[in-house]
């Protein structure tokens, strides 16, 4: 197992202790990113990892992909929640930003027909523009980007690796959703862990009791502790995993 950053393992200590929510991202986190992304899974190792986890601890993953679609890559996995469109799906809201989103793939589908190394994909709540497989990647985001500018559409742009989001304008975010599942529990304590700019929703919270954690290391992050790589999450949840275990046969019990 990877070493994980000396300051990042009492903060896991003191969280264990605690009644506290887990949040993770999906792809680059839990997952590594691959070149298809239909082909997007967890280790085997991850997935025993985070089913255990799951069992000792309040767990949600908000993940950019639909819910149907994280459903299929959780098999064995039972968070407490289960969040998609970057925290969109679902909500109370969601069916009021079917119609831009539809309107806006019409365009973009027009407007990008001469790029076939641009897959549009269509998650009903949201968009997401990849081009990963383009041999021409600046000129490619540059194209998404000037499609996107041009539709009159109340949208946001969240750049993401090698692919651009298009999500609702006002629609609830990564940030909204942990912040109402730390309500909704009557956390103590919070941890969110992922790896892109969408997580910065949640990184960007102003809340003492949350800690954060970026897999890579980015100047520009306001994450408060950092992973070397996606592999380090497995020692993550291993730690996690023992201190609670530990916790438990000493008869400590958090509530």
């Amino acid at each position: 197992m990877t070493r994980l950053p000396r300051t990042l393992v009492p903060v896991l200590e003191r969280l264990a202790r605690r009644r506290v929510l887990l949040g993770f991202d999906f792809d680059g986190t839990l997952a590594p990113i691959v070149a298809d992304r239909t082909a997007g899974q967890m280790r085997a190792e991850t997935r025993a990892l985070l089913a255990r986890v799951c069992s000792l601890y309040r767990c949600a993953i908000i993940s950019g992909r639909s819910v149907g679609d994280l459903r299929g890559r959780l098999a064995g996995v039972h968070p407490r929640y289960l969040f998609g469109n970057h925290g969109i799906e679902p909500s109370p809201s969601m069916q009021r930003f079917r119609p831009a989103i539809a309107a806006a793939r019409a365009h973009l589908v027009a407007a990008l027909q001469s790029w076939s190394d641009i897959d549009i994909e269509d998650k009903t709540y949201s968009l997401s523009l990849h081009y990963r497989d383009s041999p021409r990647p600046a000129s490619a985001r540059r194209a998404i980007v000037r499609a996107l500018a041009a539709l009159r559409l109340p949208l946001r742009l969240v750049a993401g690796k090698q692919l651009v989001n298009a999500v609702p304008l006002g629609a609830p975010h990564k940030g909204d959703v942990m912040s109402a599942l730390c309500r909704r529990e009557r956390v103590e304590a919070a941890l969110y862990v992922g790896d892109d700019i969408t997580d910065e929703d949640v990184f960007a919270l102003d809340r003492k009791d949350l800690a954060t954690v970026r897999v890579g290391r980015s100047r520009r992050s306001r994450a408060r502790a950092f992973l070397r790589d996606q592999a380090s999450v497995d020692s993550l949840l291993e730690l996690l995993a023992e201190l609670r275990a530990g916790g438990l046969r000493r008869g400590i019990a958090p509530a």
